[in-house]
């Protein structure tokens, strides 16, 4: 659903709009319970009606009187009934819509954003707008709208029973509703700032709670138990402030506004005793009456402005989230599969906010099937080249092309189904062996193609001694199983996707020996025919790659064969030899 843009300044009554627009699917429906609403507000005026004649009728003493007035009352209850439901579930309905289509647009953004918004943004709080705030959203779409809509319905009959009955009576207890309104205005300037502050908050806490338990074995490791609980009482200290100045703001407003309805009353009573045009007795009770009924309304509609205004500093994340514009793809090159020839041409990267180049002028040409290697000391910029050629960061400057063509120039989804990638995070996510091996390619494959990706990648040994085999459940991350075991889904994931090029980030990292000699086994069946990138740590596992790459300070400082960059005796014989010492001083 394309939704208007407002920019980051918009005041509350823009995003407020934006927020209503969302309802034009539900046109009918929402009519439905305005129309509910209406006939509830029409009730309490039936009501007056039916007081005043009662009023009379009791002068009167006219037996007929004594059927038709409980009719009325019966009358005027039913369509009270009838209009408070269709008000209150036709209007939750609609609300309950609105937040689910948001929710879902909101997720659906998420996963077309660019790699840096997530560098940029908290994770936590990129969680908590789909929590936190769009239940704050839902608070302004549904309650809200429905209090307003309801007890603005009794308001507007009320007011036009007292209008009917005196209408300069009922402007000297209008007259105070200019303070009113600015009282509102005041209150939700406030409450707007505060709920920003509270959204913020949760942030935290939801920061520091995954954190908490992503990481839980390493606090434990190292003693960090109260150092996380200082942590989280802060934040959530922090939250509790907040949101107290939001209910303290909220709770004086409501009492503040019924002690100005209380004075207009009282100075209409006043006024009343000696100017009032009516002379019937039942007439003034039913107008005192019909005053004192707009109490609770208005004390209803003056709680309802504070709903609106957390709800809208809530839109307001959420729609500044939903303006973050989506990954750049103008390419239409599409291919049905590429040979796999890799070029760079001069090619520099700097990450955002960081004045030192991560790549500095890399220049390569790799050749289908072929196998390069790229080694180097830490922060030298390995990852950060092999995360440019699937397009999850674009070069400050320079070209990548695929098959000679540049990756801008392809569709951007059919340019990544030309790449596997094994990163040394491994990510597995909630549900089977089976699922996770063909995730993304569910409907394209079979299970003999599964258990064939597994047995390239040695899982299968493993995962037939799981309870219930490729059907059994993982858990969160794969937390039921070791990190070697994780590593190989991860590559048997990549192995089923068969792509021409194979980028391989510390993809054995978390293998012992004897499971990376297996995969090491795996993989020289699965390169066959790739163009494959690997950045590995441990240098042994490298040596019969087709090339390898030695980068320092983002820049090629040196490249060849194993052999030959150990008789160079140059930066790779440095790196070989000071690895080769540390295992053997770790093997003693």
């Amino acid at each position: 659903m394309s939704q208007p843009q407002v920019n980051a300044n918009a005041t509350s009554l823009d995003i407020y709009w934006r927020l209503l627009a969302y309802l034009k699917p539900y046109k009918l429906l929402f009519a439905l319970g305005v129309l509910g609403l209406v006939l509830y507000g029409a009730s309490h005026y039936a009501f007056l009606e039916v007081l005043k004649y009662l009023l009379t009728a009791m002068q009167n003493n006219n037996a007929m009187d004594r059927y038709l007035i409980p009719l009325a009352i019966i009358a005027a209850t039913i369509v009270r009934g009838i209009g408070a439901f269709m008000g209150s579930y036709y209007l939750a309905k609609v609300g309950n819509s609105v937040v689910h289509t948001l929710r879902v647009q909101v997720f659906n953004h998420m996963t077309t954003l660019p790699t840096p918004v997530f560098d940029q943004r908290n994770s936590g709080h990129l969680i908590s707008i789909i929590t936190y705030n769009i239940n704050g959203v839902a608070a302004a779409a549904t309650d809200a709208l429905k209090i307003s809509l309801r007890e603005g319905a009794v308001v507007i009959f009320m007011l036009g029973f007292l209008f009917v009955s005196d209408w300069q009576l009922t402007l000297v207890f209008l007259a105070v509703t200019p303070l009113i309104a600015w009282l509102v205005s005041v209150v939700g300037k406030r409450l707007r700032r505060l709920s920003n502050s509270v959204q913020t908050s949760v942030g935290d806490i939801t920061q520091v709670s995954g954190e908490m338990v992503n990481g839980h074995r390493i606090m434990r490791s190292f003693g960090g138990e109260p150092y996380e609980q200082q942590r989280f009482e802060k934040v959530s200290k922090k939250n509790y402030a907040q949101n107290m100045k939001i209910v303290m703001t909220s709770a004086a407003n409501t009492p503040v506004i019924q002690l100005l309805v209380a004075f207009a009353m009282a100075a209409l009573i006043f006024v009343a005793m000696s100017v009032t045009k009516m002379r019937e007795p039942a007439e003034f009770v039913a107008y005192i009456t019909a005053v004192g009924s707009l109490i609770q309304p208005i004390r209803r509609l003056g709680e309802v402005a504070p709903m609106i205004l957390k709800g809208v500093a809530a839109a307001d994340s959420v729609f500044q989230l939903l303006d973050e514009p989506s990954e750049t793809d103008i390419g239409n090159h599409v291919v049905t599969r590429a040979t796999g020839a890799v070029t760079l041409d001069k090619v520099s990267f700097a990450y955002a906010e960081q004045e030192s180049l991560a790549l500095d002028n890399i220049s390569l040409a790799v050749q289908s099937g072929e196998v390069v290697a790229f080694v180097g000391r830490s922060g030298s910029g390995k990852s950060t080249l092999m995360n440019l050629i699937p397009r999850f960061y674009q070069p400050t400057s320079g070209t990548i092309a695929i098959d000679s063509i540049p990756i801008n120039d392809y569709n951007l989804t059919n340019l990544r189904e030309q790449i596997s990638f094994v990163n040394q995070q491994v990510t597995l996510f909630e549900g089977t062996v089976a699922d996770n091996i063909a995730y993304g390619r569910a409907h394209k494959v079979t299970q003999d193609d599964i258990k064939r990706a597994a047995d390239l990648a040695y899982a299968t040994e493993f995962i037939e001694q799981l309870p219930q085999g490729f059907d059994t459940q993982i858990g969160e991350s794969g937390a039921r199983l070791s990190g070697g075991q994780r590593q190989r889904l991860a590559i048997a994931r990549a192995i089923l996707k068969d792509a021409p090029i194979l980028i391989l980030d510390e993809a054995t990292s978390a293998l012992d020996n004897e499971s990376e000699r297996y995969i090491q086994a795996a993989m020289e069946q699965v390169m066959k025919g790739r163009t494959t990138f690997v950045i590995a740590h441990r240098l042994s596992t490298i040596e019969h790659a087709d090339r390898i790459v030695v980068l320092d300070h983002g820049r090629i400082v040196e490249q060849g064969k194993h052999k030959e960059l150990l008789e160079r005796n140059g930066a790779y014989a440095k790196l070989h030899a000071a690895q080769f010492h540390d295992e053997i001083g770790a093997a003693n």
